[in-house]
C-alpha cells in the first residue's frame, strides 16, 4: 500500500518504506524514532498512521489516550498545522534542526504564540562505541568489575551474529524475558515489536547478536545503522535476569562487535522512568539528541 495524500490517512506498512524514507533520511539530527523501521515496529504502541503532501511527511499517533502528531521533514504547511492542531493535542518529536530551519514560519502570528517545550523524558542517549567496549578509566571502573565477574561466574561464553540460524533462540529468550519482567508501566513494553522485528530479521539491515553460556542462549540485541554508518541505534536489548550480569555484558560485547567506523551508540530514551535514566547516565552519555514538543 502506498502512503496516501493529506487528509486521508493509513497504518504504516512495510510496503511503504522506500516512501517514507524519502522524507526520513533528510533528517539530519539522528532523532531514534524518525527511522521507517522504528516507525513500523513500534507501529501498534502509538497507534501511528501517515500521510504525506508533496513537501511533508505527517505521522498520527496516540499514547496514553493521547493524541499527537508528528511533521518530522522538513518544512512546516501552515494551513495543515492548524487543521492538525485544533484536531490533536500535541505536536511531537520537533528536532532541533526542524525547528531552526523553519523559524520563519514559528514567527507568524499563529505560531509565534506556541510555548515549545524540551522533551526531556524522550532525549536520546549518545555514547561513543569506544567508551561503551572498552570501559576504560575510573568513570567505567566498576562496569568493567561486572564484566570481568561475568567472566568468571560463567566460564563458557560465545556470542555470535542474530541470523536466521539462531533467531528461534533469541525468541525464547525473549519469552522467558517478557515472562519474568517486572515493570511498572506495562504500556512501554516492547515485546510485540522486538518479536515483530525478530520475524522480518532476513528483510531489514538490522545488525544483532546474541550470547550464549554453556550453549544456551541468555541474551541478545538488535540495532538499527543510521547517520551514514557512524551510528548505531539500539532497538531492543533482552536478556535473562537469572544471569546476573547479563545485560550489562550483552551491552559491552556488542559495543566490541560493532564495525570500528561506527563512531557512536544511540541508546534511545528513557521515558522518564528514573531508574533507568540513572542506568544510562551512568555509561557517561557524550551528548543528548534533543526533542522539543508543542502542547495545544
Amino acid at each position: 500500500m502506498n502512503v496516501p495524500q493529506y487528509p486521508e490517512f493509513a497504518p504504516i506498512s512495510l510496503e511503504m518504506q522506500s516512501e517514507m524514507e524519502f522524507y526520513l533520511k533528510r533528517l539530519p539530527d539522528g532523532i531514534s524514532e524518525l527511522t521507517f523501521l522504528n516507525l513500523y515496529l513500534f507501529r501498534h504502541n502509538y497507534k501511528y498512521q501517515v500521510s504525506k503532501t508533496d513537501n511533508l511527511l505527517i505521522i498520527l499517533g496516540e499514547y496514553r489516550g493521547e493524541s499527537f502528531f508528528i511533521t518530522p521533514c522538513c518544512t512546516v504547511d501552515v494551513e495543515i498545522t492548524k487543521e492538525l492542531s485544533a484536531k490533536y493535542k500535541k505536536w511531537m518529536i520537533l528536532s532541533k534542526s526542524f525547528l531552526d530551519n523553519n523559524t520563519n514560519v514559528f514567527n507568524l502570528p499563529f505560531f509565534k504564540e506556541l510555548k515549545i517545550e524540551e522533551d526531556r523524558d524522550n532525549f536520546d542517549y549518545v555514547y561513543l562505541r569506544k567508551d561503551l567496549a572498552e570501559l576504560k578509566g575510573k568513570d567505567f571502573h566498576k562496569k568493567k568489575t561486572h564484566i570481568n565477574k561475568f567472566e568468571k561466574s560463567y566460564d563458557k561464553i560465545k556470542i555470535e551474529p542474530l541470523t536466521l540460524e539462531n533467531v528461534d533462540d533469541a525468541k525464547k529468550v525473549l519469552e522467558e524475558w517478557n515472562r519474568t519482567k517486572v515493570t511498572s508501566n506495562p504500556e512501554n513494553s516492547d515485546y510485540e515489536a522486538a518479536l515483530d522485528a525478530l520475524s522480518i530479521l532476513s528483510r531489514t539491515s538490522m545488525m544483532g547478536i546474541i550470547l550464549y553460556v554453556w550453549d544456551e542462549p541468555v541474551a541478545w540485541t538488535l540495532a538499527e545503522i543510521t547517520q551514514n554508518n557512524k551510528t548505531a541505534v539500539i532497538l531492543f536489548e533482552k536478556a535473562l535476569a537469572s544471569y546476573k550480569g547479563s545485560f550489562q555484558y550483552i551491552n559491552y560485547a556488542f559495543a566490541g562487535y560493532l564495525p570500528e567506523y561506527i563512531e557512536f551508540i544511540n541508546r534511545e530514551q528513557d521515558l522518564g522512568d528514573e531508574g533507568l535514566r540513572q542506568a544510562k547516565m551512568t555509561y557517561k552519555p557524550i551528548k543528548f539528541i534533543k526533542k522539543y514538543r508543542i502542547l495545544f
